[in-house]
């Protein structure tokens, strides 16, 4: 008696195809991600937290010398004497008026360079020659000249932030305008938009990636400006603290501006990194 399976082998010009090698039995293979993977919860703060514990361990084994670089307690505790009295307020004050400053002014000027040399042609061959040359010259060597011009008083000190602030914003946000999609610009045009919905609606959606990713820069730049222009003739900030710390020898009052101007630095990049992500919600990246 033959069985069905039997006569279903056997049956003539019907060959049963062997199951192909490697998947008989066993389960699907899972898809290898190639991003970089879900997003760490705080994953900002990774790298510092390692650092401190690279410095602590420094310190507390004697790695590394108390004379050239405190111990992290030792600035701790020198942080809070500054604190009860009042001094670390009045130079953090200080400063962040000549960074806010010099943000904001440099943030303005940029961004209306960039809109006019990106959207005309006669703009870009005015605006982007000087701009680039302004870019291969640092903001820092300009300061004898702008001591000149303008004297040693918060005028040169918030200039000198600024322009280290417009370069970045310019950058980026001129090439967010020439990467924009020319069919958009094409159908602005034969829907017939305004000059201002064509602004509203092609312009600033194309242009505010670049923008926002020059701001990051910008701000970085705020406080690397800083930290020189306090150095020249301040009567208080930051860098005023740092310089006259340097004079007297004490290196746990200079470590203690270097990590205010890092903190500050840091939460300025993390203020404009969510200001980011809330604006472009709509794109999804490898960051997400």
């Amino acid at each position: 008696m033959t069985t069905t399976a039997d006569s279903a082998t056997s049956t003539p010009g019907k060959e049963t195809a062997p199951p192909p090698p490697g998947n008989a039995g066993s389960p699907p293979r899972a898809r290898r991600r190639l991003g970089p993977g879900r997003p760490i919860p705080f994953s900002w703060a990774i790298g510092p937290l390692l650092l401190l514990a690279v410095w602590s361990i420094g310190s507390a084994t004697g790695w590394i010398d108390e004379r050239n670089l405190s111990a992290p307690w030792q600035v701790v505790t020198t942080a809070q004497d500054l604190i009860e009295r009042g001094r670390l307020q009045d130079d953090l004050w200080a400063s962040a008026q000549r960074a806010l400053l010099g943000l904001a002014f440099g943030i303005a000027v940029g961004l209306v360079l960039a809109v006019l040399a990106g959207l005309s042609r006669i703009g870009e061959g005015v605006i982007d020659g000087p701009v680039q040359i302004k870019r291969s010259i640092p903001s820092l060597a300009l300061i004898p000249l702008l001591i000149l011009w303008f004297g040693i008083g918060e005028s040169m000190k918030v200039i000198t932030i600024a322009l280290g602030v417009l370069v970045p914003i310019y950058i980026h946000t001129h090439n967010g305008l020439r990467t924009i999609d020319s069919r958009y610009v094409e159908l602005a045009e034969t829907v017939r938009l305004s000059r201002t919905a064509f602004l509203r609606h092609v312009v600033l959606p194309g242009a505010l990636p670049g923008f926002l990713l020059g701001l990051r820069f910008a701000v970085t730049s705020a406080w690397l400006s800083l930290v020189v222009v306090e150095q020249v003739n301040a009567t208080d900030g930051i860098g005023y603290m740092m310089e006259l710390a340097r004079t007297y020898g004490q290196t746990d009052v200079i470590i203690v501006g270097l990590v205010v101007y890092g903190l500050l630095g840091l939460a300025s990049d993390g203020l404009v990194r969510l200001v980011q992500r809330r604006a472009l919600s709509w794109r999804r990246t490898l960051a997400d």
